[in-house]
């Protein structure tokens, strides 16, 4: 499955990319059909029990500027940010974001995929998908999850307890009731535990899409994963894929030769790198906008102006507070304290069980404005509820989640107990692009514009989040104030100036007072620092081609046969969710459409 095996120059199919989407489209069809002969060609490293991507709380690692599991796709800068250039991560490693990312569980309402208007894609013929990649450990007979799916979804190894006083705050001060499910596709606002986690509820282990729909074939030698390989472009002859060239990738490999090699396809080119990555590799094959092809000294293949257009994601923060000292909160692990490791290590080898098995992340708010927050919120945002969300119950405007712990992410930081206010938009009206391009020194670059706060719309909901968020948790018996230096910098004297406390205030003590200073500190600490949730999509769109679409249904790329593109670039519009479980069901979904075309009988629920 990875090099060294027997070296084959001619492929079926050759996967592009071997992210979240590559491994579930190739591990399915490779089980359905084992003679097919599959090449998946990944630029990052192996991910093969190794701790950082098995154990939990380690999530953490991959943020390191040193790490080599993320790549850092720098944007350009925007007037919006304060002049600031913004980055936004994307896997780099075998299984992608899956591999990498928070392991937090949840999904999109159910119409965003009927809003996406492809045939069928609709959300009747998905929902039989969203089952079968799953094993719901939480409640295994519920009528939307699944029961035998290779991805586990469970409680994780423990609970920190604080999530309790969140919801019960919530439920009393905020006033929205309490669900157990608000991942059944259609409940919202409503607080609910977030302890529903991709992990193994037996292993403690991450579940992913690398262990569980490619290293587990192994013994096929048909399906080839070759890692530290950087697609460049697709071979194409009279307009048809027949291959790929790649090379060794620099940040992988350094010291590697860096020629370039091509491989064959006999029936597919699956372009399966990302909205980042796939746009990119699709540009060099000649496939997009003249404008962009001719700058950077390329034959146009196929005109196609939407590739890399439609950049959409998802922003928000986690701001930090000081926590009792007797709260459980995952700091003392991410710090490293020896004992502490080393204990809750033990166990997790024991039983699967400690905070090991954990991500800090246990309960949520899948928000909508009530009236008086929509008041307060002002006219900037009324268009977008008007036009969206007003009529549209199960649509959401954003998350709000309570984190029990502070990535350390800064040293400076005193040894203490933590806590994390996270708030993250869910459908911003900004929109940006990715593309190639030649810099100073001739060699390829990337051009990204975010598009992030464009829309002036879409700064409402975070300093009403910010606002809202404070509030909870200065209610939380927990609390024991603001970490100033992760907050807004208020003047001396406001009421909002923030500070360490010892204690909350009541539950029905008044809110804090903003002033129209306080307010203009608020926007600011947003656009100086809000960062990326790393739900990057939309880059190649599955929309018709006279409407800057990319792919067809059947995820065809317009003009050309055998090429097709299967990751989060196809997503016409924005999903509702942390895009992971999208990523996988479009993987499914992949290996369907490519099932039939070959014919093969793939099921929806069993192969």
């Amino acid at each position: 499955m990875s090099q060294p095996r027997p070296i084959l120059s001619e492929f079926d199919i050759i996967f592009a990319g071997g992210g979240t989407t590559a491994c579930v489209a190739a591990g399915r069809l490779a089980a359905c059909d084992p003679s097919l002969k599959i090449l998946i060609l990944e630029a990052g490293e192996h991910t093969l029990d190794q701790a950082a991507h098995i154990q939990p709380y380690q999530y953490f690692t991959h943020q390191a500027p040193t790490s080599t599991t993320l790549t850092a796709n720098v944007g350009n800068p925007s007037p919006r940010l304060n002049g600031r250039a913004p980055i936004v991560q994307s896997g780099h490693c075998v299984g992608g974001g899956s591999s990498v990312n928070f392991m937090i569980y949840t999904r999109a309402p159910a119409s965003d995929f009927d809003d996406w208007g492809a045939d069928g894609w609709e959300s009747e013929n998905l929902i039989p998908l969203m089952k079968k990649l799953e094993t719901y450990e939480v409640q295994p007979d519920g009528p939307t999850h699944g029961d035998n799916g290779p991805i586990k979804v469970s409680h994780g190894g423990r609970t920190t307890g604080i999530w309790e006083e969140f919801v019960h705050v919530g439920t009393t001060y905020h006033k929205r009731p309490y669900a157990d499910d608000t991942e059944d596709l259609e409940t919202c606002n409503a607080y609910t535990s977030c302890m529903r986690r991709y992990i193994d509820g037996t292993t403690g282990r991450r579940s992913d899409v690398a262990h569980h729909y490619i290293y587990n074939q192994a013994h096929n030698p048909n399906l080839q994963l070759w890692v530290g390989k950087l697609v460049k472009r697709i071979i194409f002859e009279d307009k048809r894929a027949v291959g790929v060239e790649f090379t060794c990738d620099p940040v992988s490999y350094p010291d590697a030769d860096q020629s370039s090699n091509i491989v064959r396809a006999l029936k597919f080119v699956v372009v399966s790198a990302g909205a980042f990555g796939s746009p990119a590799i699709l540009e060099r094959s000649g496939i997009g906008a003249e404008r962009v092809l001719k700058q950077c000294g390329i034959e146009q293949l196929v005109n196609l102006p939407g590739v890399g257009e439609n950049y959409q994601d998802h922003i928000g923060c986690f701001v930090p507070y000081f926590a009792a000292d007797g709260a459980v909160t995952l700091d003392p692990l991410w710090r490293g304290e020896d004992s502490v490791v080393q204990e809750s290590l033990a166990q997790w080898k024991r039983d699967g069980k400690s905070l090991i098995a954990q991500n800090g992340c246990d309960a949520k708010l899948k928000w909508r404005p009530d009236e008086d927050e929509l008041r307060a919120m002002g006219p900037a945002f009324q268009t977008p509820w008007k036009e969206f969300f007003q009529d549209r119950p199960d649509k959401a405007v954003a998350i709000f989640g309570l984190c029990a712990g502070y990535i350390p992410l800064s040293s400076a930081l005193p040894l203490h107990n933590y806590m994390s206010a996270g708030y993250f938009t869910l459908y911003p009206r900004s929109v940006g692009s990715v593309h190639i391009k030649l810099g100073e020194n001739g060699k390829e670059v990337l051009d990204f514009t975010t598009g992030f706060l464009d829309d002036p719309s879409d700064i409402v909901p975070l300093n009403f989040g910010y606002k809202k968020m404070r509030e909870l948790l200065r209610r939380m018996p927990s609390y024991r104030g603001e970490v100033p230096a992760g907050h807004p910098c208020f003047l001396d004297g406001s009421a909002a100036v923030c500070s360490e406390t010892s204690g909350p205030v009541e539950l029905n003590a008044p809110d804090i007072i903003y002033t129209a200073e306080d307010d203009e500190a608020i926007d600011r600490f947003h656009r100086d620092n809000i960062p990326t949730a790393a739900h990057s999509l939309g880059t190649c769109a599955m929309k018709p081609e006279s409407e800057k679409g990319v792919v067809g249904a059947r995820l065809n790329v317009y003009g050309v046969a055998g090429l097709k593109v299967a990751d989060m670039s196809i997503a016409p519009r924005n999903v509702g969710t942390n895009t992971h479980s999208t990523a996988l069901l479009i993987g499914e979904k992949a290996a369907l459409i490519i099932a039939e075309d070959l014919g093969m009988k793939l099921q929806t629920t069993t192969c």
